[in-house]
């Protein structure tokens, strides 16, 4: 693996995931969620996620999240498919992203050359990406692009996204991390939310967290004071470069200067 293809992955998850990411915990998508009935917080962001997946049950939710307790994903998922529908909720999230973007960005971003621009590139990036075992970016790479340049790099933002996240599902499974350890040694970095962010939004419990960093002490990840190890940021480091190569070939399709000019 080159440098261009070991770093490029990485630098357009730092740009595009933000882009992804902001809709899901922005008023306009849960205002949207919760007019179909659905619970604010939680089942909202639960629903909206995993909606291109169909009425999926709680265990197929939690597997493909990874780091949510299971228990947790149980409490709102398959219940919210009793409320609507994931049909319903996709055509909400399409609404629901329009309005983040537009409230973000502005109309002259939104309808300016650089925003079509930069959907093209970021579409062109996801001719390149594979659904074998990737289920998120599968179900996702199944919707039909949008035509608005705005909302049609939202797609791509998050077709790019679940590809990387669901490899680096991957590569945490290789490195014998469950979902909770793996929040733990994230946690432990410094360069992570709180411990408690953690629980409170994945649904775990203090005994659970403590439970987690002991196993990852036991295995010499973590110190006594519940600090990275050099073994656990080896470790980390081992699943982020597998990670690199399980999402190299968008990039590599892409082109090293057409990367570049997505990324700026």
């Amino acid at each position: 693996m080159t440098s261009f293809e070991a770093s490029a992955g990485r630098r357009c998850h730092s740009v595009v995931n933000p882009l992804h990411s902001s809709v899901y915990f922005a008023p306009e998508l849960e205002n949207e969620l919760a007019a179909l009935g659905l619970r604010r917080g939680a089942m909202a962001y639960l629903a909206g996620r995993s909606a291109p997946l169909g009425a999926v049950g709680a265990g197929t939710v939690t597997a493909t999240f990874y780091n949510f307790n299971h228990e947790h994903v149980q409490r709102y998922i398959p219940a919210a498919w009793s409320v609507t529908t994931p049909e319903a909720v996709l055509t909400a999230r399409r609404r629901g992203t329009d309005g983040t973007l537009r409230r973000l960005l502005g109309e002259e971003i939104l309808t300016s050359k650089e925003m079509a621009e930069a959907a093209e590139l970021a579409l062109r990036a996801t001719e390149a990406c594979r659904r074998e075992a990737r289920p998120l970016y599968a179900a996702n790479a199944d919707l039909p692009v949008p035509e608005e340049p705005h909302l049609a790099l939202w797609h791509a933002a998050t077709l790019l996204r679940e590809h990387r996240g669901d490899g680096h599902l991957t590569a945490l499974a290789v490195a014998g991390l469950s979902g909770i350890e793996a929040l733990v040694l994230h946690n432990a970095t410094g360069k992570a939310p709180t411990s408690a962010t953690f629980m409170r939004t994945r649904g775990w419990s203090v005994e659970q967290w403590a439970a987690a960093r002991d196993r990852l002490h036991e295995r010499g990840l973590l110190d006594e004071a519940g600090e990275l190890t050099e073994s656990g940021a080896d470790l980390r480091e081992e699943a982020e470069v597998l990670t690199d190569r399980l999402d190299a070939a968008p990039y590599d399709h892409l082109g090293s200067a057409a990367t570049e000019r997505l990324t700026e």
